[in-house]
């Protein structure tokens, strides 16, 4: 029968671990990281593109909207888009974790996000917009988080996270047409 360390658990790659000491300019991403590495930093850099035009729908319709009677949509888009600005942040900080590069090119952003800009002029049809664009983005989401599987488990917890916020975007969106509309 095999001896085994007490101060190392059952299963350890202790010399994946020393490698993982070596090789610093990787910064965080090791020799152990399963995902494909640019797969994911592609993935990330659409759904960055999405949320920075999520973050310009909800700013323009929140400039735009007027009245007593919408000061809580006003309100509640301005929220959405902060939160969304905190969503972006998050994927570039995970993109530069990653090794690569944070696309915010304003020249590309409409072709590679998954959700559409919108200018509509009535409260409804904005709200309407938002909706349908958070429901865009809750599936880009789902469908990233099945591709990253047990691959990338950092960012599979990051978009967790994010497509959580985006459900609750959505609930809020849905929430103002019944109450509203």
């Amino acid at each position: 029968m095999a001896e085994s360390n007490p101060t190392q658990p059952a299963g350890i790659d202790t010399e994946a671990i020393r490698a993982a000491a070596r090789n610093l300019e990787d910064g965080p991403v090791t020799a152990g990281y399963q995902g494909d590495r640019q797969a994911v930093i592609k993935m990330l850099n659409d759904a960055l593109a999405t949320e920075l035009v999520c973050i310009n729908r909800y700013k323009r319709h929140y400039y735009t909207v007027s009245g007593r009677e919408n000061a809580a949509i006003k309100a509640e888009f301005l929220e959405h888009a902060n939160e969304e600005q905190e969503h972006a942040d998050w994927l570039a900080e995970r993109i530069v974790q990653l090794n690569g590069d944070p696309d915010f090119n304003p020249a590309t952003l409409l072709a590679r996000s998954h959700a559409e800009y919108d200018a509509s002029e009535d409260v409804q049809s904005m709200v309407r917009a938002n909706l349908i664009a958070e429901r865009v983005a809750i599936e880009a989401y789902r469908q990233m988080i099945q591709q990253i599987g047990d691959t990338d488990p950092t960012t599979r917890h990051l978009l967790i996270k994010i497509m959580a916020s985006e459900e609750e975007h959505a609930d809020d969106m849905r929430d103002m047409l019944t109450e509203h509309g």
